[in-house]
């Protein structure tokens, strides 16, 4: 990396505040899936076995700039305590004196976690005083919390300047070699997967990945915004009527680059978005009035899997259907078969976003199955968008 790494840190007797990435569902004070805890760990275990006295700091959900015991970062606290297997000191606060004492009077090797960043309203509005009052937790920083690193927040990017040395962590560093490499120097074939409800939220991917990629394969209810610019008619699909000109101008595109833009043969519809309908599959593309497609068809599952089965790198964001209807979710399902599939033959798959990586775990898949499985949704996308993210962005530069 062109920026400071943790491993470029003297650590031993110092305070590290640690940005991580703890928003974790709960439910009735427990954690229900503690991935991205599990995630952090390397990195909160190098600094503990390096000696370090390590402050972690992390959001969780959205309690609007105020406390709220529901968002309470505590039960996360019991949770690491038994991952790493050693006490886990916590505050009620992340700023103020028990805050700044508690820093103070950790010990090498010992670990604090704070409240919910987003107790206060000045972390997301990236507030430069609040951010100081984060900056004299710690001697050096390091940020690991890549699922948030696309937020210019204050414990993101507005504390740094407050710090001689701002390094990221080794999560950061994996999801970006991956992401890295995967832009810059693919083994081809080069297969992209992009679904999701609507074009809006993907086109500046489509359009940054159609200089990169071989193939882009297209599902999910933004599929029928590039039908309607086709001319295919969309019954009462999903429809962005604003976005259909993009949807045209990122056909030509593809088709002036050499890019094979895929959109499904067929779908399943059904009249009802929710499940309680029947549901049927279309011979072709055109969906009858009075019903809206809600998954890709069985010709098009084959007809992604072949080209999924002949990739040597795919990147995957974004359900195929409606996942949460599970009538709804066999297009999604089975794609995730074919991009494990894939790793298994040797090829490079990396998988982002909350949908898709739910549907890992539904197929009975794990993380190991496939390359690498990012903890991010929205910087995994600005990522793929060629966005420079801000909490990269603010890392000390490393030394020519």
């Amino acid at each position: 990396m062109a920026k400071l790494t943790i491993e470029d840190l003297e650590v031993a007797g110092k305070r590290v505040l640690t940005r991580v990435d703890f928003n974790v569902p709960l439910r009735d004070g427990v954690v229900t899936d503690d991935s991205r805890i599990v995630a952090a760990l390397p990195t909160i275990r190098l600094l503990i076995d390096r000696g370090a006295r390590v402050v972690l700091v992390s959001h969780l959900g959205r309690p609007k700039g105020e406390p709220d015991p529901k968002y309470s970062l505590e039960p996360v606290a019991r949770r690491l305590a038994k991952l790493l297997g050693q006490e886990i000191r916590f505050v009620d606060d992340c700023i103020g004196e028990n805050a700044l004492t508690a820093s103070e009077r950790l010990a090498p090797g010992e670990v604090l976690l704070l409240e919910n960043l987003r107790f206060h309203a000045e972390e997301e509005a990236g507030d430069a005083a609040f951010a100081a009052q984060l900056a004299q937790l710690g001697d050096v920083y390091v940020n690991d919390a890549f699922g948030a690193a696309h937020r210019p927040h204050a414990s993101i990017s507005g504390v740094t300047g407050h710090f001689r040395q701002a390094a990221a962590g080794l999560l950061l560093q994996r999801e970006l070699a991956y992401l890295d490499r995967a832009l810059a120097r693919p083994e081809r074939p080069f297969v992209a997967i992009l679904g999701g409800a609507k074009i809006s939220g993907k086109v500046d991917v489509i359009q940054n990945l159609l200089g990169k990629v071989d193939a882009v394969l297209i599902g999910g209810g933004m599929t029928y915004t590039f039908y309607c610019a086709q001319g295919i008619a969309i019954g009462d699909s999903l429809l962005e009527t604003d976005r259909v000109e993009m949807a045209k101008a990122a056909m030509s595109e593809a088709g002036a680059r050499g890019v094979d833009l895929i959109l499904p043969v067929d779908s399943v519809i059904s009249r009802s978005a929710d499940g309680t309908e029947s549901h049927d599959v279309t011979p072709a593309e055109a969906i009858p009035d009075g019903y809206l497609g809600v998954d890709i068809g069985p010709r098009t599952v084959a007809l992604f899997r072949e080209r999924i089965s002949r990739a040597r790198t795919v990147v995957w964001n974004g359900p195929l259907g409606i996942f949460e209807v599970p009538a709804f979710a066999e297009g999604t399902m089975e794609v995730a078969r074919a991009v494990a599939e894939a790793g298994k033959r040797g090829g490079t798959t990396i998988v982002g976003g909350g949908d898709s990586v739910a549907a890992i775990s539904r197929v009975g898949l794990s993380h190991d199955d496939f390359s690498h499985v990012s903890t991010g949704g929205g910087a995994f996308l600005e990522y793929l968008e060629g966005t420079t993210l801000p909490g990269v962005a603010a890392l000390t530069d490393k030394e020519a």
